[in-house]
């Protein structure tokens, strides 16, 4: 199976339990290929979890959601040692952080400390649990989200926090034909159970695949043009990471893959470019106040960028 044929198989399939959303399919699965994390921004009841678990069986991962509250604690998602009475031993449980694709769900609603003990797992891929370390799972993936709307009761993400996700995507009310497909199946009781496509080994292969795609020195120059670009804008206060520029490479070469090629291409860049870029800048006060969004300044950005020949 090559990346096209896996994204087109992947569609098909979760498409028994999601209408449409097939461009959040493909940025989801372009996380995973990259080994990357992904911040699913929306309002409640457009489906991030029931894409978060159909993306997971139909690649025959483990799944685990967390509801993050305020009153979770780190060991609430990592894990903890305790005592077993009846063996005489100390053990190890395990959190749900151990498994291959992770929803975490209102993340900004989890205290600072749990939020690093999350985020501490994303970066490290592997958690230390009194003293003794452990292995995540490969692939990992975290999907975390977040209600754009809501003010009270919430953390707000540090900028280096945010920094750790790969992409941000947004996710809005779905078109009226694809609401009244939902309507019409759910009356018809149409939706059916999603099946693996693929097994563990298989997509490790192809993840493995995805990150051999080729990229030219103008690739990489574009890339760090449209990086750099950001942190030279009048409008940002606070421009791309160098980890921004490497998201984007990856996220690049997953892109080109999933299209059925081993180069990158200026397309491939501009397809993932404001998901990994939407929430890495920060805009000005002045600009903010005028109603200026982060999104229309890098898509103003790429735009004004040389593309290569």
């Amino acid at each position: 199976m090559n990346g096209k044929s896996f994204i087109e198989a992947l569609k098909r399939e979760i498409s028994k339990a999601v209408v449409g959303k097939e461009d959040i399919i493909e940025l989801l699965t372009i996380a995973l290929l990259s080994e990357g994390h992904v911040m699913l921004e929306g309002i409640p009841g457009v489906a991030k979890t029931t894409i978060a678990k159909a993306f997971s069986s139909a690649i025959s991962l483990s799944f685990s959601r967390i509801q993050l509250t305020p009153d979770l604690l780190p060991a609430d998602i990592i894990g903890v040692l305790y005592y077993d009475q009846k063996s005489g031993e100390w053990k190890t449980k395990k959190g749900p952080v151990f498994a291959n694709v992770v929803l975490a769900d209102e993340l900004n609603r989890a205290q600072p400390k749990t939020q690093s003990a999350l985020l501490e797992a994303m970066q490290e891929r592997q958690v230390t649990i009194e003293g003794t370390t452990f292995k995540l799972p490969r692939p990992f993936l975290v999907i975390a989200t977040m209600n754009p709307l809501e003010q009270e009761g919430v953390y707000t993400l540090p900028e280096a926090q945010l920094d750790r996700f790969m992409l941000k995507i947004e996710m809005g009310y779905p078109s009226k034909e694809e609401e009244l497909s939902l309507l019409k199946r759910k009356s018809l009781g149409e939706f059916s159970e999603v099946n693996p496509i693929i097994g563990r080994d298989e997509l490790l292969g192809l993840m493995k695949e995805a990150m051999m795609v080729s990229t030219s020195d103008e690739i990489i120059e574009y890339i760090y043009s449209i990086i750099s670009a950001t942190r030279r804008d009048e409008r940002v206060l606070l421009g791309a990471s160098p980890r921004a520029g490497e998201h984007l490479l990856y996220a690049s070469k997953a892109a080109a893959f999933l299209d059925g090629r081993d180069y990158v291409i200026p397309d491939d860049v501009k397809k993932v470019a404001v998901p990994v870029l939407l929430h890495r800048i920060l805009l000005r006060t002045e600009y903010e106040v005028e109603g200026l969004k982060s999104r229309a300044v890098i898509e103003d950005i790429i735009k004004n960028t040389e593309v290569p020949v």
